[in-house]
């Protein structure tokens, strides 16, 4: 370093120019997939083959594979729908507890190949993964590994089979990005009982798709909430505890998964998944039954603002399409969350930390609108404020907070605080924030916030807060 460099260098260190040391990683952190995963948020599920014919959720595999005739197929009306509705993806139930493949699988006789949808011909997984493509969405499929129609299944041969099926579906359809393993097995105390053989299932997956974040009860790439209701619960960490368990029957319980574990060894965040109708098979008779606009923006609080991403299935009908009535109720969600999510209030005010980690960390990176600029404290500083003054006074009744992941997940406990022309008031608090918390509360009117985060594992990280009104007054 010459004189001239050396003495830039003292100048730029007096005036407190050099940018601050960035906090290390504190436990788990998400992989690069994990964490585009949930900046998704927001999927489709797509249940489809001979139930949606036979009127029945769980088919025995004794069906007719001709049943199984759509009669106007079109997955790109499936995937111009969920683009329509703001989904980001479309998982497509390749393979359900019947057996029957949409793909002409050379490890089944129980197929597209053997039913009398275009004579033998149609391969389902190949129209959905083009349209996907076509309209800019994510690929993924579900696979159950219990089959109530192969031979093989009770043995220990039926495993390779399925790890057959499974290379097939990751091998010839492009990139997917999730992959669903649904763990059950409900033949009961008298029926075939199968032993899964899942280092072998994780291999296959990895062999042809690395890069697919894969679901389980208990991932490794992200786990099952722990209920079909929709709801995460309002403590919702992002790691798990997996040394031990295993998919199905061995996995930990519902409330671990609802919660995930505070000081769990692996990242496994969680997916909400729920159906649009009461049945994830479509009927004719959930026709008028598709949930209402109030239940699906209760729904998408209860996952996707509380540290989750939402699988929301919309079952194609006997034609082979997204059914009018649930296509509706999906453009009014969009147009719900839009109308909601389209002003964020908080863009352009004033933020004051009662401590920061210095240059590069400073509290007014959270309303930069930037995801990979986050504000910060000193890593012995587990407790700090933040107080955002607005431009103006305005009305609001939505606020979203989310922690940079990246870097682990930190706060454990938090307060919200508004400020009503004279004092300070009580707005809201939770535990968990991760990658995103949704607060819904009662409209106020205020120009301050204060945000307190009360207890944090490690210093905490927060990269945005948002300020919405939605125009409910509802408080969930």
């Amino acid at each position: 370093m010459n004189t001239k460099q050396l003495a830039f260098a003292l100048v730029a260190l007096t005036c407190g120019c050099t940018r601050a040391l960035p906090p290390a990683p504190y436990g788990p952190v998400p992989t690069a997939a994990q964490l585009e995963w949930q900046k998704m948020e927001y999927y489709m599920f797509a249940h489809f083959g001979p139930n949606t014919f036979t009127d029945v959720e769980w088919g025995d595999g004794l069906e007719d594979p001709s049943v199984f005739n759509p009669s106007d197929l079109d997955c790109r009306q499936w995937a111009a729908t969920a683009a329509a509705a703001g989904m980001k993806g479309i998982i497509v139930t390749a393979k359900h507890h019947d057996g029957f493949c949409l793909w002409p699988s050379s490890y089944s006789s129980h197929t597209v190949r053997e039913s009398s949808w275009r004579n033998g011909t149609g391969d389902v997984l190949a129209e959905l993964s083009e349209a996907c493509r076509e309209y800019g969405l994510k690929f993924g499929v579900y696979l159950s590994p219990w089959d109530r129609n192969h031979p093989a299944y009770g043995t220990p041969e039926y495993n390779s089979a399925y790890a057959g099926a499974l290379g097939e579906a990751l091998s010839g359809y492009g990139e997917v990005w999730e992959q669903w393993l649904d763990g059950a097995c409900g033949e009961g105390p008298d029926g075939k009982r199968q032993v899964y053989d899942w280092p072998l299932f994780f291999g296959t997956i990895g062999k042809h798709q690395p890069q697919a974040v894969i679901f389980s009860d208990i991932g490794p790439g992200c786990r099952w909430i722990g209920n079909e209701r929709g709801v995460a619960g309002e403590t919702n960490w992002s790691r798990l505890d997996t040394e031990g368990f295993a998919p199905g029957h061995d996995s930990p319980g519902p409330d671990t998964l609802n919660r995930g574990n505070i000081y769990g060894q692996a990242w496994v965040p969680g997916e909400v998944d729920v159906s649009i109708r009461p049945g994830w098979f479509y009927s004719p008779s959930t026709d008028t039954l598709v949930k209402p606009l109030a239940a699906l923006l209760d729904i998408y609080y209860t996952s996707v603002g509380r540290n989750a991403n939402l699988l929301l299935n919309v079952p194609p009908d006997r034609r082979g399409r997204i059914h009018p009535a649930d296509s509706a109720r999906l453009m009014e969600l969009r147009a719900a969350l839009d109308a909601t999510f389209a002003d964020d209030l908080a863009r352009g005010a004033s933020v004051t930390a009662s401590s920061s980690r210095g240059r590069g960390y400073e509290a007014a990176r959270i309303v930069d609108g930037d995801y990979d600029t986050c504000w910060a404290t000193d890593d012995g500083t587990l407790s700090a404020t933040l107080t955002i003054t607005l431009p103006r006074t305005v009305r609001a009744d939505r606020l979203v907070l989310q922690e940079y992941v990246p870097l682990g997940q930190r706060v454990a406990q938090f307060s919200v605080e508004f400020f009503d022309g004279a004092t300070w008031l009580p707005l809201a608090e939770g535990t968990t924030i991760g990658y995103k918390r949704i607060l819904r509360f009662p409209a106020v009117e205020t120009d301050r916030l204060r945000v307190n985060i009360l207890r944090s594992l490690a210093c905490p990280v927060l990269n945005n807060i948002g300020l919405y009104l939605s125009g409910e007054q509802e408080k969930g």
